[in-house]
């Protein structure tokens, strides 16, 4: 088998790369890296299973061209993170909508499987949990610009199953809950890597809003073993699924958690949601998945706990600012 992932030098798509190789795949990476580092997937550069191209999901000759020489096509490329959200709107709408729309016509064409990467950002305000994969969303007004990424990758959505539906491609949803592990970085507002930078650095850790809005975090490592599995079995095919974790925390208790894994001093700062992002910005209050149907379709179970992961981050931060004493984290 080969596989083609888009995003592949992301955080996520890094991870996927090197369970998809101890698979027995040949894997290449289109990316960007307007997000993604060659840092990511630098330990894969002289495996004779993985290629990279550096290249956009906007470019249709170059998507077709690489669609046809594999098997599959992991679809993570997407503008991620709150923060880039909001100060690149049109970058996210673009990127999410088109690119995805790139994908799943050179696909189609080229009679491949689609794996598309969504997000429990769908499920927008919807405050009803654990969310099923079949619940509402409910998203704010249209001017306000954080709910862009929310429609965009629920427009993936539609856009996939209507291949399904329509041109018979088959194409897979994933909807991934607060995926976190070591490589994911606090640039653009991740919680975990952002509070742990903080707190190693002695600054203060500062959380958003009041701190009771609660979030179910799952290791990298849980979520990719789940896509490479629903992605080889024939059934999972025009379904959606949700990757995530079982309990919930909020984020002032995250915090506190942080603080006390990485022995630090800091204190706790909350900061308005106003003064973090823009006038008026809304967030979820929880998000927690119902990952039933996951677990019957694969027997998934997340392996690692959140003190597991966050003791994984904490260890790379440490190591990374030995290495570099300087690390983008700390200055946040």
């Amino acid at each position: 088998m080969k596989a083609l992932i888009t995003g592949g030098a992301g955080f996520i798509g890094s991870y996927l790369a090197e369970e998809l190789i101890r698979r027995g795949y040949d894997v290449v990476v289109l990316d960007n890296l307007s997000t993604g580092k060659l840092g990511n997937i630098s330990h894969l550069e002289y495996n004779p299973s993985f290629e990279f191209v550096t290249g956009s999901i906007l470019d249709e000759y170059l998507v077709a061209k690489l669609v046809r020489r594999v098997d599959c096509v992991f679809h993570l490329a997407a503008a991620v993170g709150v923060r880039l959200i909001i100060e690149q709107p049109v970058n996210t709408i673009q990127t999410n909508i088109l690119g995805t729309e790139t994908v799943l016509k050179a696909a189609s064409n080229s009679g491949k499987k689609v794996i598309f990467t969504s997000s429990s950002e769908v499920y927008g305000k919807n405050d009803e949990t654990p969310f099923s994969e079949e619940d509402n969303s409910v998203y704010g007004p249209t001017v306000k610009s954080r709910w862009s990424y929310a429609c965009s990758k629920a427009a993936g959505e539609f856009l996939s199953l209507a291949y399904y539906s329509e041109r018979k491609t088959p194409v897979l949803i994933l909807r991934l809950f607060n995926t976190i592990g070591q490589r994911q970085t606090g640039r653009y507002g991740m919680v975990v890597p952002r509070f742990v930078g903080q707190a190693l650095a002695g600054s203060p850790i500062t959380v958003f809003g009041d701190g009771t809005q609660s979030r179910c975090f799952v290791n990298v490592k849980d979520v990719v073993w789940a896509a490479a599995e629903l992605s080889e079995s024939a059934r999972s095919y025009g379904q959606v699924f949700n990757i995530g974790g079982r309990i919930g925390i909020s984020i002032k208790d995250l915090a506190e958690k942080i603080r006390g894994l990485c022995n630090s001093s800091s204190k706790i700062q909350f900061i308005p949601y106003d003064q973090a992002f823009t006038k008026g910005f809304e967030d979820m209050y929880r998000r927690t998945p119902d990952i039933t149907k996951t677990e019957k379709a694969i027997g998934y179970k997340p392996r690692y706990s959140l003190q597991d992961t966050i003791e994984e981050v904490r260890d790379y931060h440490m190591a990374a600012a030995i290495a570099s004493p300087v690390k983008e984290e700390t200055r946040l």
